[in-house]
């Protein structure tokens, strides 16, 4: 039951009686009617635009239509209130009966907050797609949650999610991984190594030499590259993406597919791509303007093949061959979504780190050049996050030698904590990781404040059974009784707000909402006694006051769940 869904509709409905009654004129268009919770709750509980977004259309006054829409609205059983506000918003207080109702529904529907918005439509999200040349970092951490938790969010909503890794295994990074295993290769049998800028000199790399000379002995050693660089390179490879694979399990996170990039080269596939837009008069040969500014000392004009992305809204147009013949980087990228696009994807969202921002517009230009603007593709950076530790930079790792790996975070503070805490801002604004903070035990710790809220409520429920009293219809008489309920209230409408903005740091924001407004209910119990919902002396109270926290554990578990949090049944 989404209440502010079923007041919109209440209010097109009453909208439509006005037009019948000449009161409106007709063929207004309503799109843009909401419903939203009121910016201060002392207005109400419901607000809506209708008559401001109506006025022009029908040449109105605003406070007119405003004030014969209150009329029918407040003639409704569940609306209490219609007051017309300000220049010709309309401020609704419901039933007090509605709220109750809200509470038995998020009891007795397993579903509540669940929606059908995606209608089964199928989306591609690709998230970490980090190069597999070591563990992953903290900066793919926080990639790796939130691309999971918007699949979550949108499995959630009806979609029908495919969860996928690009792994970048064709370009000239995984020559560099091999020259550097090789270098540990050598180490493992006894020789001095240096290694040089540029190559990978952490430790995770140790194993992966011993594995190697436990596997061709010493085959490869004093040989040169042409001997051993491409079979290197694709045990280390697979060495790394085993790595990768437990990183991600580590934190909870499990991909439906892995799709190599290397599967692009000699198959035709980035052929197809590029033919595709050459049939669209997209491609073309020509030399691109030099950049803005000091030019490089290496720069200059060459002849390459070039895609026409300002055509599909980029800047500049972009090479897609050089003038050796070779493909550039975004060629192959190119075909990987024509790919997607010819699985049947309706639509795709990919998720980069902060270092790509570049790249947005000439993807996004692609994509809509291969699907005739048929197929979205939205692009959510996520920008970098600092990490603290006993009040200073924590910057250094033994295990990768130079980056913060996923698992020094993990292992820190365990996968709930990091992914709650990855979660606490909007992707593109920088996050400032506290371990101290992530694990402190109080409400400036969103994490603990949710989970405290649910460990409580189902220690309620075990002091309740112990005590054999079942819960009953749900009895509310307090105002911050009510306001818990209204929060309730707002689940699914948030739900839907989030998965269409692709936003799941919203849940995590609702939740820490939800959280405390049920906090504020159990802290003025601690002062009235009849607020108490364990009351032993008096069990058919304590049966109408369990179902409001049963409701609210409800709900904390969904959100939780969505973010890939295993809500927990007791503190410890």
């Amino acid at each position: 039951m989404n209440l502010f869904a079923r007041m919109r509709d209440d209010i097109l409905a009453a909208l439509a009686d006005m037009q019948a009654a000449g009161e409106l004129p007709g063929g207004l268009d309503t799109a843009n009617v909401t419903v939203e919770p009121p910016r201060d709750p002392a207005h109400g509980d419901m607000a809506t635009n209708a008559a401001m977004v109506l006025a022009k259309p029908a040449g109105m006054k605003p406070r007119d239509i405003a004030a014969a829409l209150s009329t029918r609205l407040a003639a409704l059983d569940h609306v209490a209130e219609a007051e017309v506000a300000g220049p010709g918003f309309l401020n609704l207080r419901l039933a007090d009966s509605v709220w109750a109702d809200v509470i038995a529904t998020v009891i007795e529907d397993h579903d509540f907050g669940r929606s059908d918005m995606g209608a089964g439509q199928r989306v591609n999200v690709e998230y970490v797609s980090a190069n597999p040349t070591g563990p992953l970092h903290v900066g793919h951490t926080r990639g790796a949650v939130f691309g999971d938790a918007l699949a979550n969010l949108l499995d959630y909503t009806g979609w029908d999610v495919t969860r996928e890794y690009y792994i970048n295994d064709g370009g000239a990074q995984v020559d560099v991984l091999a020259r550097s295993v090789y270098l540990r290769y050598l180490e493992a049998h006894g020789q001095e190594v240096a290694f040089a800028d540029g190559t990978y000199p952490g430790d995770y790399l140790v194993a992966v030499g011993e594995a190697l000379k436990d596997k061709v002995g010493d085959a490869y050693v004093d040989k040169g590259e042409d001997v051993w660089l491409e079979q290197i390179r694709d045990f280390a490879t697979d060495a790394m993406m085993d790595l990768i694979r437990a990183d991600l399990a580590a934190l909870g996170v499990e991909m439906d597919k892995f799709y190599s990039e290397k599967s692009l080269y000699g198959t035709g596939r980035i052929e197809a791509a590029l033919d595709t837009l050459d049939g669209k008069g997209l491609i073309y040969v020509g030399t691109l303007e030099p950049p803005k500014g000091k030019l490089p000392d290496d720069w200059e004009a060459r002849e390459q093949t070039l895609f026409r992305s300002t055509d599909h809204g980029d800047d500049v147009d972009r090479p897609v061959k050089k003038s050796d013949g070779s493909w550039t980087y975004f060629a192959p990228d190119i075909a990987y979504h024509y790919d997607k696009i010819d699985r049947g994807f309706d639509a795709l969202i990919d998720v980069f780190g902060a270092d790509h921002g570049g790249y947005v517009k000439r993807m996004k230009a692609a994509v809509s050049a291969l699907s005739d603007g048929q197929v979205p593709l939205d692009i959510k950076l996520c920008q970098l996050v600092k990490l603290w530790k006993n009040g200073e930079p924590f910057t250094m790792s033994k295990r990768a030698g130079n980056f913060i790996t996923l698992r020094d975070v993990v292992d820190e503070v365990g996968p709930d904590v990091t992914r709650f805490t990855m979660l606490t801002r909007k992707n593109d604004a920088p996050l400032d990781f506290d371990f101290a903070k992530a694990v402190e035990q109080s409400k400036d710790n969103p994490v603990f404040y949710v989970q405290y809220a649910h460990a409580r409520i189902r220690s309620v429920e075990r002091k309740a059974d112990a005590l054999e009293i079942a819960m009953g219809p749900p009895q509310l008489s307090d105002p911050a009784e009510f306001d818990v309920a209204r929060k309730l209230a707002e689940w699914p409408r948030l739900v839907e707000i989030a998965a269409k903005n692709h936003e799941p740091h919203r849940i995590a924001f609702y939740l820490y909402d939800l959280a405390s407004s049920f906090h504020s209910l159990w802290n003025k119990g601690n002062d009235d006694p009849s607020l108490r919902i364990i009351q032993e002396d008096h069990p058919r109270v304590t049966a109408g006051k369990l179902a409001l926290p049963r409701a609210v554990a409800n709900v904390l578990s969904a959100g939780l769940g969505i973010l890939g949090v295993t809500p927990l049944e007791e503190l410890r």
